[in-house]
């Protein structure tokens, strides 16, 4: 691994980067789940859909508002917990809860991937590949890069100390 120039963040920097990461994730998701619930309301959902795919889509649902409600938990405890203060305790929380929020996050959108796709191509079995496929990026992505990245870094500190 090449040596990259690293810089520490001070809490404050710190605490500013998680708001600013949850804002630029949570209009994403509330679009998400507008698209949800307007598919609901579809006269076509009812009677194009099978009763056993409309509870998937309610399962997605579900996981989208968890997701929501774990990126938008950091900012109800702080006003209520800690206002005017920044711990690292709550940068330390605020950084878990939105990295859990890309949990039910990943599985809403794998469900309904794999939703449209059968909608589309109308086989469960390539469905379940094309949302496989997707969800494989996704956890490549958001959780796989980000680990081994942190392990060469640690790994790299080590040895320059």
């Amino acid at each position: 691994m090449d040596k990259e120039e690293v810089k520490a963040e001070s809490l404050d920097q710190e605490a500013n980067h998680i708001i600013e990461e949850a804002r630029m994730v949570l209009p994403g998701i509330q679009a998400l789940f507008g698209f949800q619930l307007i598919a609901v309301f579809n006269e076509r959902f009812a009677t194009d859909v099978p009763v056993a795919q409309q509870y998937l889509h309610l399962a997605a649902i579900i996981f989208v508002l968890l997701a929501i409600l774990l990126i938008m938990a950091p900012a109800a405890y702080h006003r209520q917990a800690e206002p005017g203060l920044i711990s690292r305790y709550f940068t330390d929380l605020a950084s878990r809860l939105l990295t859990g929020a890309l949990v039910p996050l990943l599985a809403g959108i794998a469900l309904e991937v794999f939703l449209v796709a059968n909608i589309i191509v109308k086989d469960a079995a390539a469905s379940i590949a094309i949302a496989g496929s997707v969800c494989s990026v996704f956890v490549a992505l958001w959780f796989l890069f980000p680990r081994i990245k942190a392990k060469q870094r640690s790994a790299l500190l080590r040895q320059s100390r």
